[in-house]
């Protein structure tokens, strides 16, 4: 019995002591950590460096149509001396003449019927311009050189090079004046677009009242590619 209980006592283990007992601190998830610092470094980067530059075919478009909604606002406006006998008429506003026959609301029927949807829609027609106008003097008069890109991008090469030449020459409008301009423009668009959906649905619900007698022909050439 007394060898019995010797060699059970040998065969138990010890317990470890309470002072060398070891705690392992969690793991920190440097992944994690990284991954939050890249996404908050990129959307720093992102926020200095966005930039608005108008395509070619936007300054063309505003480069004609700006003049031509100009000289129809100045004949709405000052409607009887820009018709036809008015001090204003020659030289400037003789094709409203024939315009005028194409589209009653420019000519003498609307004129003497005091109809003042033409009016109403030249007066937003003000509006309209002064925005695109604002929008390009903010681009003109605050764009600068964004010299800081041509040094972006990956490899050598002749094409990098060209490309990193081309944009640190190209100039951008950024920041604050960006973000006014691009929503100068914005508004301006989407008033352009309201009032001709207004002057097609104004002509529909008046049974065609203005443009009703003109051939399909005319009305083509004459009226919807004008429009």
């Amino acid at each position: 019995m007394v060898t019995t209980r010797s060699a059970s006592r040998a065969a138990t283990p010890a317990p470890a002591p309470s002072g060398t007992d070891v705690t392992t601190p969690p793991a920190k998830n440097s992944n994690n950590n990284n991954s939050s610092n890249n996404r908050s470094r990129g959307s720093s980067r992102q926020g200095v460096s966005w930039a608005h530059v108008p395509s070619r075919v936007t300054l063309l478009w505003f480069a004609v149509s700006l003049p031509l909604v100009v000289w129809d606002c100045i004949y709405v406006l000052l409607r009887p001396l820009t018709m036809e006998g008015g001090a204003l008429h020659w030289p400037l506003w003789v094709p409203y003449r024939l315009y005028g026959e194409i589209d009653h609301a420019y000519g003498w029927k609307a004129f003497h019927a005091h109809s003042g949807f033409t009016a109403a829609q030249g007066t937003l027609n003000v509006v309209e311009t002064a925005l695109y106008l604002a929008y390009l003097w903010i681009y003109f008069a605050r764009r600068r050189v964004r010299g800081e890109e041509g040094g972006k991008g990956g490899g050598g090469g002749s094409g990098n090079k060209t490309t990193a030449t081309a944009t640190a020459t190209r100039k951008v409008l950024s920041g604050r004046p960006a973000a006014v301009a691009v929503l100068l423009a914005f508004s301006g668009a989407v008033m352009t677009f309201s009032k001709t959906v207004l002057y097609w649905l104004n002509e529909y619900f008046s049974g065609y009242e203005n443009i009703g007698h003109n051939s399909p022909r005319d009305l083509i050439f004459l009226w919807i590619v004008p429009k």
